[in-house]
């Protein structure tokens, strides 16, 4: 690998791309919240289902590709929003976030323990991370989907079904931006670009 090629590290996505597959993947929560408000959960949860499958159609002809991610939380909205809607039973759209969480959680510290920082593969064409960086960044991505699961859990069983749609919208996004923006820190410590710049 050249000098050229280390200092420049992977190609980062335009900032105008990050916006888009953020609105992308965002839409079908503010559909899920807005027909609640109007028309009640069970047909926010259907709405909910079709905009996420519609998000993931979206993101695969934008972007060629569907991130793990969505992936998984797209399969989870379709069963247990299913089991929604079947059963008549508004529990199972409320577990979703803490099922969704929870897998993601236990790949990643499943990952660790193997020895391998599972991040790596889902970012590294984004990032250009040290090893240590990686390990880091993913047991604390690992620990916060276990503080989402664990907050979920509190959420929908202290709050209204409304209040529980809206704090999914308007405190669970907010939260997991701010958690990520604390992380600029650690990607900025145990940078390769870093690292070859003071060589």
């Amino acid at each position: 690998m050249s000098q050229t090629e280390t200092k420049s590290g992977p190609t980062q996505e335009s900032g105008s791309q990050q916006l888009l597959k953020f609105l992308v993947e965002l839409g079908p929560l503010v559909v899920f919240f807005l027909v609640n408000a109007r028309a009640g959960i069970f047909w926010g949860t259907g709405c909910f289902i079709v905009a996420t499958a519609i998000s993931l159609v979206a993101s695969r002809i934008l972007f060629r590709h569907v991130a793990i991610m969505p992936l998984v939380s797209g399969a989870v909205v379709l069963i247990f929003g299913g089991l929604t809607l079947y059963l008549q039973d508004e529990l199972f759209i409320k577990l979703k976030p803490t099922i969704v969480n929870s897998i993601f959680a236990s790949i990643l510290f499943g990952g660790l323990l193997f020895g391998h920082s599972l991040l790596k593969y889902l970012f590294g064409d984004v990032f250009a991370l040290t090893e240590e960086g990686w390990k880091k960044l993913t047991f604390r991505w690992a620990c916060f989907f276990v503080f989402l699961a664990i907050l979920n859990e509190f959420a929908w069983r202290l709050l209204s079904t409304d209040a529980w749609v809206s704090f999914k919208v308007f405190a669970i996004m907010p939260i997991t931006m701010a958690f990520a923006i604390s992380q600029v820190g650690l990607l900025q410590r145990h940078s390769l670009n870093k690292e070859a710049d003071s060589e």
